[in-house]
């Protein structure tokens, strides 16, 4: 006598699905919430960042040519040198890596004032930050 055996089907069951995803559930739920504004914080970071870069890269400039750019030549001037008075008798540069200045993490153009208003022996040199407008909480400054 044969004794028939029932063959398995291969696959998974819907309680073995179901729980492989109220897992993913758990976990999302576990992580997301640490995650969730930490992408602000980067590009408050990577303007931070950008900040003292220009900063450092306007010291050399300062340096080398006894002033700082004129608002009027802005933060170009450490990429190309100026043509329009009072023109670097001595620029060295490019002052920064890139072929155009770069734009703050919220794809605005930096802001560049000499003399600044704020620093009037020195340059202001801020993000607009998120909003976009200067003069605004969210501004991040030098």
């Amino acid at each position: 006598m044969k004794i028939r055996r029932r063959r398995r089907e291969a696959g998974f069951t819907l309680i073995e699905l179901l729980l492989v995803v109220v897992i993913i559930g758990i976990l999302a739920a576990i992580v997301v919430p640490k995650l969730v504004g930490r992408s602000e914080e980067a590009r408050e970071a990577k303007a931070k960042g950008d900040l003292a870069t220009f900063r450092t890269a306007l010291g050399a400039y300062e340096v080398d040519n006894g002033r700082f750019p004129t608002g009027d030549q802005g933060l170009a001037a450490l990429l190309v040198k100026p043509i329009t008075a009072p023109e670097p008798k001595k620029w060295k540069g490019p002052y920064i890596e890139g072929i155009e200045v770069p734009r703050d993490p919220w794809e605005h153009e930096y802001l560049y004032l000499y003399p600044g208003s704020r620093n009037s022996n020195s340059y202001d040199l801020y993000s607009a930050g998120p909003d976009g407008q200067p003069g605004t909480a969210d501004d991040i400054l030098n």
